[in-house]
């Protein structure tokens, strides 16, 4: 694995104004992983009340409960509220829509106290009903958020125990808990229950509209799949928008499925902020341009290639062993990445508290990779078939890895199909072991900061 450091931001009007994950989504490592730099290219000082255009790669789902990839996070973070939430480089874990909360003796029950006076969107309010409402369907639409919830947390647990009170009682102690908290947006039960069609929990109108009490509410009828959606400014939000002398008023999230583009339309001013992560030679066009900012920090962003150890050949321990070796991590480092990032030899970003300070990780060692697959053979591995590895069609750096790792694998008489994909086709195929890749490779950041995260969910 590596981890990557560089170029990070968050661009914010305000306490309350555009906010970007600095924690972004999952990652699990099997054989190479990186952690990169998130990186947001800030816009100058604007007017108040003025449009920002925010280019990255834009979700396709609205529904807070159904998203569970980095662009989701956008709509999580600026169109929704969470009891509590993620700020700053660190990662701390903060109160919002809660103020404080008490964990019993068994550590089975976490009671949450709210905070008075916060409003929706359509200027209802927002108590523990609404709260429990939140909860109740995000576990009952058994979407990616609530994945580290299935086991621990059941619907009927999830109780107001008083207007301004709601009380979670789990299965048995989950440490993580708490930190997995700001998966779930709250949302508005009066305008999901207005939109439901038979069973669905309003799921089709979501996925296209909002229900929340975010510093954003979604323009009606604005959002159109690949293309974009448009935000307005909630001037009643609870955090308030008396830090911010200059709130922006609009947000147009615009979507771009190739950096180039991106990096094109930043230079030309078409786009004012986004991409939380361009690669590295994008970085170096932009660093040369005019008028625009890059932000520093380091994430918990990895580059992972997993390996469905469930399926031969990979369920033979040499097999893992030869393809781990068999990656040109330095390589890859040096040329695609052109030197930004370093590496990292554990499932854990570098930055992760519980991190392994010892461990040395797999060399790229073609003869070692070799010798295990030979010893893998002779144990009745079937590494004669061709063995599929899926990328992602709009990262040119899964691709270009993918097409490092099968050269060298060549060499030592390993046949690679490269096969692209898109990220919701992997996700869906990854749903059931018979359908999982062999190998697929990707980008992942944190759910949630807790090295669960990466050694347990993933």
């Amino acid at each position: 694995m590596l981890e990557m450091r560089g170029e990070a931001a968050v661009t914010s009007s305000g306490r309350a104004g555009l906010h970007r994950s600095i924690t972004l989504r999952l990652s699990l490592v099997l054989a190479v992983a990186l952690a990169l730099p998130a990186l947001t290219l800030a816009p100058p000082a604007r007017a108040a009340g003025e449009t920002l255009v925010w280019g990255d790669t834009v979700t396709d789902n609205l529904d807070p409960h159904m998203g569970g990839g980095v662009p989701d996070q956008f709509v999580l973070l600026n169109v929704y509220d969470n009891l509590y939430r993620y700020q700053g480089p660190e990662a701390k874990i903060v109160p919002w829509l809660a103020t404080a909360h008490r964990i019993s003796e068994d550590a089975k029950t976490y009671e949450f106290d709210l905070r008075p006076g916060v409003k929706f969107h359509d200027g209802s309010p927002l108590t523990a009903d609404e709260v429990v409402y939140s909860f109740k369907r995000a576990l009952g639409l058994a979407g990616p958020p609530v994945g580290p919830l299935r086991p621990v947390l059941k619907a009927d647990n999830v109780r107001a125990t008083g207007p301004l009170k709601v009380s979670f009682t789990l299965e048995q102690p989950y440490a993580p808990f708490l930190s997995v908290v700001p998966l779930i947006a709250i949302v508005n039960p009066r305008v999901v229950d207005a939109h439901q069609e038979g069973d669905d929990r309003a799921k089709a109108w979501l996925s296209t509209n909002s229900a929340g009490s975010g510093a954003y509410v979604v323009t009606p009828g604005s959002f159109k799949r690949g293309q974009g959606f448009e935000m307005t400014r909630f001037a009643d939000h609870f955090m308030g928008w008396a830090g911010n002398p200059q709130p922006i008023d609009t947000v147009r999230a615009r979507a771009f499925a190739e950096t180039s583009t991106r990096t094109n339309a930043l230079i030309k001013g078409e786009v004012q902020a986004g991409d939380g992560n361009p690669a590295p030679d994008q970085i170096e066009r932009l660093k040369k341009a005019k008028g625009i900012t890059i932000l520093n920090d380091e994430s918990m962003r990895v580059f992972v290639i997993r390996m469905h150890n469930k399926r031969p050949p990979f369920d033979n321990v040499n097999v893992r062993h030869c393809f781990s070796h068999a990656f040109n991590y330095d390589g890859f480092i040096k040329t695609v990445l052109l030197g930004a990032h370093v590496r990292n030899p554990t499932p854990l970003p570098q930055n992760m508290w519980g991190l392994p300070k010892d461990v040395a990780g797999y060399a790229f060692d073609l003869e070692k990779a070799k010798a295990e697959c030979d010893k893998a053979r002779a144990e009745g591995a079937p590494l004669d078939r061709e063995i599929e590895l899926h990328t992602l069609n709009y990262s040119s750096q899964t691709i270009e890895a993918a097409q490092m790792f099968q050269s060298d694998l060549r060499r030592i008489g390993v046949k690679l199909k490269l096969v692209p994909s898109t990220w919701a086709l992997l996700t869906a195929s990854g749903a059931k072991q018979d359908s999982t890749p062999d190998l697929w490779i990707h980008w992942m950041s944190a759910y949630f900061v807790d090295p669960e995260n990466w050694l347990g969910q993933m």
